[in-house]
């Protein structure tokens, strides 16, 4: 077992992953379905190793009433971990079903077809005529692929998104639910101190208000009476105030002075003993999910037990953290996974079903559903966190870097549910009266690590450095945002390497080649040079400028390189990204196109225009005007390269694009303006500054 996906080694049962059912293909997977595709790839996967068309196959919801847990849909490891274990449990499934019906016709080798077994003498049997008591244990040899692997499997769930199925969760509606809302605190720290319930308990379908700590709700008969009846209460409650928050202008002198656990992460070869030749210092600003539609849950409490329904990326960790503050055993807790907004990392989700179990404490018998505002959205969710990154680069006589020390100052960007010592569920923290006192932790490096994410170059450099910067406060709740720290850490590498690159007279890409002897590295970097015709200039106009960005994510994922061409006038335009990615063996290639370029419009809209804004009390950015995202009409043409490795594992495609279009971007600007620009994003503001 211990080759085995670590998804299968921790759920080892294959009844558990697959089961034949009235001639289907029933396939439950603790991964969920976020907008990423994840389920269609792992059809197809489950297609192929039994020989079925795609249309047998059911994915089942992630339930903790039976799916297997495999943690939480993150960090790009879906494929890697829960295709990997159903491509073993098919195997082992195809093995037994075969070889059952082998002996059924008393022959050695049956054909099948679409879960149709066929004995030389024509004689059939399906799937479904089998005994599952012929599943074997997982292990054996994996059949030859069918060919619904590779191929671009239209996506199981766009028919429902594009005909208005009941398919998310803000849609769900049980028998005698109720309806919630939550009045949220005016600013960070603020303490409630005392509710006038008098306007909102006469609002006619008011059911209950529901005050613990500086915890404030009410459930309602229908939703519009929450809507109106949430103004009367938040009206109706006193609170006191008191600046928390550092200057936004400051954010990054605030990072790099403020108390911190130091640590240490990597220290290969020895220090530098000479004047570095490159010093160069970068930051970003908080990020916010910013998803378009809101946060939403379902909870009921029932005869001492807690049902909720969710777009959590961890079922079982969310059930985990309910049972350990409602001090109840989490067999008596179910956790079942509905759609809602697409998300890339640690949003809302888990807090919105904090706050629903909580006003369903309240009116036990009932389901409350329980959807968060704008407002709520943006200015409570956790942030991707704000970060401060200085490279140090001592290079020899020919211009190449001998020593290489990263510095990161940032927030920790784990703030799960579960986690240990992480920050409990928002409602929790208003509940017990002490927000946000507990900062975020980091991921392990040999897990990916968090702030140091992609922090060590991926290039030839015999002396390397890498200090992380933990800070001991939290002045806006953190945790995890697609891609984590390797967005700067990406934007702080290339644009040093641009620089390094000028210094020596060289060719940014050719000496990128010279420094790199991963040739799957360099496979990409040549492949997105060549799509992108890296000699030529894309533009005549003197606004105009060319960048370069690459990373391997993670150090040990997908590999992406990245050609940006911009304009840059009164503010940054992105005229055509050009990508080229190796995600191993492709399962689905029209999905890869889709995290690649998803990820980098995504990576576009932080490095140009996105910033969380805040003031001395609280988050000022609560609106699409005062958090703006990038706009359709600022999508620029994408072309995507994708070098497939058949015989190699599959690699997670949905945050691979982030750092190097972050990159190629900054460095784009700086072909254009002939100055590199430290601090994201790149607004005229920013621009300015550098300049």
């Amino acid at each position: 077992m211990a080759d085995l996906s670590p998804s299968l080694t921790a759920n080892p049962h294959p009844d558990m992953w697959i089961s034949p059912v009235a001639g289907l293909i029933h396939v439950r997977t603790g991964k969920v379905e976020l907008g990423q595709g994840v389920l269609t790839a792992l059809a197809q996967i489950v297609a192929d190793g039994l020989r079925v068309r795609i249309e047998r196959v059911r994915m089942i919801a992630a339930s903790t009433d039976g799916s297997p847990d495999e943690g939480y849909t993150a960090g790009s490891l879906s494929i890697q971990h829960s295709g990997a274990a159903l491509r073993a449990v098919a195997a082992a499934w195809h093995a037994g079903l075969m070889g059952a019906a082998g002996l059924a016709f008393g022959v050695d080798a049956p054909r099948v077809e679409d879960g149709t077994v066929t004995a030389p003498d024509g004689r059939t049997m399906t799937y479904w005529d089998l005994p599952p008591a012929a599943v074997p244990t997982v292990g054996t040899a994996l059949p030859a692929a069918s060919g619904v692997v590779g191929t671009s499997v239209g996506r199981l769930d766009i028919p429902g998104r594009v005909f208005g199925t009941r398919r998310y969760i803000q849609d769900l509606r049980l028998p005698g639910q109720l309806f919630g809302r939550v009045v949220r605190p005016p600013s960070r720290g603020a303490r409630l101190l005392n509710v006038d319930e008098t306007r909102v308990r006469a609002v006619p379908g008011v059911v209950e208000v529901v005050r613990d700590g500086d915890f404030i709700g009410l459930v309602a008969e229908r939703e519009d009476v929450a809507m109106q009846a949430v103004d009367l209460l938040a009206a109706g409650c006193t609170w006191k105030q008191e600046p928390s928050l550092p200057d936004q202008h400051e954010l990054a002198d605030y990072l790099r002075t403020a108390p911190a656990e130091r640590t240490v992460l990597v220290d290969q070869g020895r220090s530098a003993d000479v004047r570095p030749s490159v010093v160069a210092s970068f930051s970003r600003p908080y990020l916010a999910h910013a998803s378009i539609g809101t946060a939403c849950a379902i909870a009921e409490w029932q005869a001492g037990r807690l049902r909720v329904w969710s777009h959590s990326q961890g079922v079982y960790q969310l059930r985990a953290e309910l049972a350990r503050w409602f001090d109840v055993e989490p067999s008596r807790v179910t956790v079942t996974h509905v759609e809602g907004a697409g998300c890339y990392g640690h949003n809302g989700a888990d807090d919105a079903a904090g706050d629903a179990a909580l006003l369903a404490a309240a009116v036990p018998g009932r389901p409350v559903h329980l959807v968060w505002s704008r407002q709520d959205e943006l200015g409570w969710a956790p942030f991707g966190p704000a970060m401060a990154v200085t490279v140090r680069v001592t290079v020899d006589d020919a211009g190449l870097p001998v020593h290489w020390a990263q510095e990161i100052w940032s927030n920790g960007h784990s703030g799960r549910p579960s986690s240990a010592g992480n920050p409990p569920l928002l409602a929790a923290i208003h509940q017990a009266g002490d927000a946000d006192s507990i900062p975020s932790t980091e991921p392990p490096l040999n897990r990916g690590g968090g702030s140091a994410r992609n922090a060590v170059p991926g290039y030839r450099v015999p002396n390397l450095q890498v200090v992380s910067n933990r800070l001991a406060t939290m002045p806006l709740r953190t945790s995890a945002l697609r891609s984590l720290g390797a967005h700067l850490n990406v934007y702080a590498i290339e644009a040093v390497m641009d620089q390094l690159a000028a210094d020596a007279g060289v060719d940014p890409v050719a000496y990128r080649l010279d420094l790199l002897d991963d040739p799957r590295g360099r496979a990409v970097i040549e492949a997105a040079a060549s799509a992108a015709n890296w000699g030529s200039r894309s533009s005549s106009s003197e606004e105009a400028g060319r960048g370069f960005g690459y990373a391997r994510y993670k150090n040990s994922s997908a590999y992406c390189a990245v050609v940006a061409d911009v304009e840059v006038t009164s503010r940054v335009v992105v005229t055509r990204l050009t990508l080229a990615v190796d995600v191993g063996l492709t399962v689905n290639p029209d999905g890869v196109r889709n995290q690649i370029e998803g990820g980098a419009i995504q990576a576009l809209s932080w490095t140009t225009t996105e910033q969380v804004r805040f003031d001395a009390h609280d988050v000022t950015s609560r609106t699409w005007e005062g958090y703006p995202i990038v706009a359709f009409p600022d999508v620029p043409p994408i072309e995507t390269v994708i070098v497939d490795r058949p015989d190699l594992p599959s690699l997670g495609a949905g945050e691979a694009s982030l750092g190097p279009t972050a990159a190629a971007i900054g460095n784009a600007v700086r072909d254009a303006l002939g100055a590199q620009i430290h601090d994201l994003p790149l607004t005229a503001e920013n621009l300015m500054r550098s300049l």
